[in-house]
């Protein structure tokens, strides 16, 4: 398996650190407002990541995150006249729900910054014990020239940095370049530290957190490419300093998803956006959307591109559903040939995974799963029930399993199959009248 490892830039095998398990951190939100498309991106690409690890064998430990602890939260805790939990705990559950709708798994391990506080609080203590970090009224700086090669994952030299980058003018800083681990206030949720009353700065709670979830190095650091500069960067600095590593040997960074023909990124705060729960009707064709375009590329989002997915999805949904109708119709045959097998079907399968392997190629998987469709509606039309069906059903059911996409199969019942033969038999009779009529309630059924 090759990944693409952004911290070297190039195209890596895979090797775990430990034999048979894979351990990943995702960056998660911040919980002042509702998801939008773009948050989604991560959330469904990480998702497929670690769908394919377990589908090939291996234990994955997941976790994302969710920041509750900001000003844009304090803000709207002020603006509704609410506590910061309270706004927080109710953002969180929406994400949750629209994770969910998108068909990602919810079962990963979720920490919140204010749980993490003491072990966030002793980290940036460490930082200053060791010298990579200094206190100015309260607030605590890590000192970017302590770290040699900062800038490696953004490919950015610290005295371009200086000269010519966008940087926060701080008078308090040793360097333009030094960034916020601890930040001294009087307002919203605070806590009680060796430097002051505060509460952490954002670069410093994912690295705390990683530290504390998995006392050391993990294999997968994920989220998008807008966090490579500065969080990732500072997160590394941060690794550097305390344990002299770069926190993950693989980090993972999904491109942007722009709204097309906005020249910048999608913004809560300008209202540039499409919020998940908007799109609940076709969640699974945004999700095949998301996944024909390779993870790292940059995307366009439109009500077009939506559409037109749309309709892919109902001919993929409309297969299957045709497919497992023949199946359960004909007894006999899902009985007698439930364990034959295809080599077109196997070849399929496995151009599927090559193209996963190939750091998550899932446009290349997404053309195996349509040829197995076109597979599928060729068997369909032959009159024979051809016993390809059943090995094709399983392996479409595979490769969607894999890509998180459901197409929501209607259970066959024994009423339904009683009127399916029924249908049949009078056919078969020549009683065309009565058949017509067993075939209208088919049809309103779904079932032909």
């Amino acid at each position: 398996m090759q990944i693409f490892n952004t911290y070297t830039n190039q195209l890596e095998e895979f090797v775990p650190l430990k034999k048979g398990e894979v351990s990943i951190y995702v960056c998660g939100p911040t919980v002042y407002n509702y998801i939008h498309i773009g948050n989604a991106r991560p959330v469904v690409v990480f998702d497929v990541v670690r769908r394919y690890f377990e589908y090939k064998g291996y234990k994955v430990k997941f976790v994302s995150n969710f920041t509750d602890v900001d000003d844009k939260i304090i803000a709207k805790a002020k603006q509704e006249g609410k506590t910061e939990k309270e706004i927080s705990e109710r953002y969180i559950s929406q994400c949750l729900s629209d994770v969910q709708a998108l068909g990602s798994e919810t079962d990963y391990i979720k920490p919140k910054v204010t749980e993490y506080m003491p072990h966030i609080i002793d980290y940036i203590d460490e930082l200053v014990k060791l010298g990579n970090a200094y206190q100015k009224d309260g607030d605590v700086y890590f000192r970017v020239s302590s770290v040699p090669d900062y800038g490696k994952l953004s490919n950015r030299r610290i005295n371009d940095l200086i000269s010519g980058a966008r940087v926060e003018v701080n008078d308090l800083k040793d360097s333009p370049l030094d960034f916020t681990l601890w930040k001294k206030t009087d307002t919203g949720v605070k806590w009680d530290s060796p430097f002051s009353t505060g509460r952490p700065g954002w670069h410093t709670e994912c690295v705390a957190m990683i530290d504390d979830i998995f006392h050391g190095m993990i294999d997968i650091h994920g989220g998008g490419t807008d966090l490579i500069f500065p969080h990732h960067e500072n997160e590394i600095a941060q690794a550097e300093a305390m344990h002299h590593n770069h926190i993950a040997r693989y980090w993972m960074h999904n491109g942007r998803l722009n709204l097309e023909g906005e020249k910048e990124k999608m913004s809560k705060s300008q209202g540039s956006v499409v919020l998940v729960k908007d799109i609940y009707d076709k969640a699974m064709p945004f999700r095949l959307l998301l996944l024909s375009t390779q993870y790292r590329t940059p995307l366009n989002y439109s009500d077009d591109n939506l559409n037109m997915y749309s309709a892919e999805w109902d001919k993929i949904v409309a297969t299957i559903n045709s497919v497992h109708r023949t199946l359960a119709f004909d007894n006999y045959f899902s009985q007698q040939n439930d364990n034959v097998k295809s080599n077109e079907v196997s070849a399929l399968m496995q151009a599927f995974e090559d193209a996963m392997d190939q750091d998550f190629n899932t446009p290349n998987a997404i053309t195996s799963l349509q040829a197995l469709v076109k597979m599928a509606n060729v068997e369909l039309r032959k009159k024979n029930n051809d016993p390809l069906l059943a090995d094709i059903e399983k392996t479409l059911m595979k490769m969607l399993g894999i890509l998180g996409l459901d197409p929501e199969i209607r259970d066959i019942t024994e009423e339904d199959k009683t009127l399916y033969l029924q249908w049949q038999k009078l056919r078969q009779d020549g009683n065309y009248a009565e058949a017509d009529k067993i075939r209208d309630i088919l049809q309103k059924r779904k079932l032909l």
